[in-house]
């Protein structure tokens, strides 16, 4: 299963992250908003229709964040995060349980779901990488 999730970052440099409902698969779990590509559509476009969707905004998408396989018991995915910026519109939980602004160095005091940590560790990593490259 192809899905994508959007890295929202805002002006305050805080990641968007959303609480999966408790009658979502995984529940109760943190991720990047997004969903599964249909066929025959780009994951960039993908990903801004099912912003749309869950979200109830609109994003541009930047750049390509990580792309990572997953093995769940009875399913397999292959998440591909892309970085974003909103464009117009303020988030609106209308399938997840709930929204959260944080800094990149707070991610993983969240319980991820399993799918989304590679993305998470690369967000810190980078914020590590960046206060280092100022010495």
């Amino acid at each position: 299963m192809k899905v994508v999730a959007a890295i929202i970052e805002n002006e305050k440099n805080e990641i968007l992250c959303a609480l999966r409902s408790p009658s979502m698969a995984i529940p109760n779990r943190w991720e990047f908003p997004g969903g599964k590509v249909e066929k025959d559509e780009d994951i960039y476009t993908a990903l801004e229709r099912e912003i749309e969707e869950e979200l109830d905004c609109t994003i541009q998408t930047i750049a390509l964040h990580n792309d990572s396989i997953h093995e769940y018991d009875t399913f397999i995915i292959h998440l591909i995060a892309i970085k974003s910026k909103i464009v117009e519109g303020t988030p609106v939980a209308k399938e997840h349980s709930k929204l959260l602004w944080l800094k990149r160095e707070n991610l993983d005091s969240l319980k991820w779901a399993p799918a989304d940590i590679p993305a998470v560790e690369l967000l810190v990593e980078e914020i590590i990488g960046e206060s280092r490259g100022r010495f």
